[in-house]
């Protein structure tokens, strides 16, 4: 799957690495329904470390359509908010 940071670029992630990243996302909901700036902040920057981790970065010039788009790690809990569906950040895996 190819997944965007907003203002970062681009990288693959393969399937297998979506459920430890879906537990990161769920921890996430939990803390911004919570209203736990502190906690959301934390655990943003973790879910963003860990794509990068995981993930194999995409040339800077590659056009590849991004299947997942996440927040940039400045992003606000109400930007973030605006992102969300249900599911978190990642839907539906």
């Amino acid at each position: 799957m190819i997944v965007r940071i907003m203002g970062e670029g681009q990288v693959r992630l393969a399937d297998s690495h979506f459920p430890e990243l879906d537990e990161l996302d769920d921890e996430l909901l939990a803390e911004m329904k919570a209203g736990d700036g502190a906690g959301f902040r934390r655990t943003l920057h973790a879910l963003l470390d860990r794509v990068r981790e995981l993930g194999t970065p995409l040339p800077d010039d590659s056009l590849e359509p991004s299947e997942l788009i996440l927040p940039a790690p400045d992003a606000t809990l109400e930007e973030v908010r605006s992102l969300l569906s249900d599911d978190g950040l990642i839907p539906g895996r």
